[in-house]
């Protein structure tokens, strides 16, 4: 199974290397020196990752045969992809692939059916499942503790806790001129 682990952003220095916008939560496994990772589009790669460092919180890299800035610049907006065993799973127990997670059935803790999830839309801020519901109509479930209660792959489920108007219109608005008309 491939995954992508990273996209190669712009240019560092002179000397080839590259930033890049890390899409895996273990990027010392793959995207360590020695690493050969084929690449979206295909007529990039594969690369074979030279070396690696942090720069002021960035991932820096350096792929085998890249030594200027004109040769890193052209590989910008590149995808990398590691294989992966379809059965290996993060070192983490309380963390999953998204091959794992896209096509699990999403139900409340009291068994009311919400949908299946088709993406996984990783945000700056936090990740989101994207949730097809029965009638066609996607809702966005953050994937956070405090909503996702479970995970259960045996049983090919996510149960989810939501709070009031996040698969419904349960919410309440409550404004400052609700509460002076009340008063009056």
């Amino acid at each position: 199974m491939q995954l992508v682990v990273a996209r190669i952003g712009r240019a560092h220095g002179i000397k080839g290397e590259v930033t890049v916008e890390v899409r895996t939560d273990e990027p010392e496994l793959r995207l360590g020196p020695g690493a050969v990772l084929t690449t979206d589009p295909a007529s990039v790669g594969p690369l074979t990752i030279e070396t690696g460092r942090v720069h002021s919180g960035r991932l820096l890299l350096r792929f085998e045969g890249v030594r200027d800035r004109n040769g890193a610049e052209a590989l910008r907006n590149t995808l990398l992809i590691a294989d992966v065993d379809p059965d290996e799973r993060p070192e983490d127990e309380d963390e999953y692939y998204d091959h794992q997670l896209i096509d699990l059935d999403v139900v409340t803790e009291d068994g009311e059916q919400v949908g299946r999830i088709t993406e996984i839309s990783h945000l700056p801020s936090q990740d989101l499942f994207v949730v097809e519901r029965p009638d066609g109509t996607e809702v966005y479930v953050p994937f956070v503790e405090e909503i996702v209660t479970e995970i259960d792959l045996e049983e090919q489920r996510a149960v989810i806790a939501p709070p009031p108007g996040l698969i419904d219109d349960r919410a309440e608005v409550a404004s400052a001129r609700d509460a002076a008309g009340d008063e009056a």
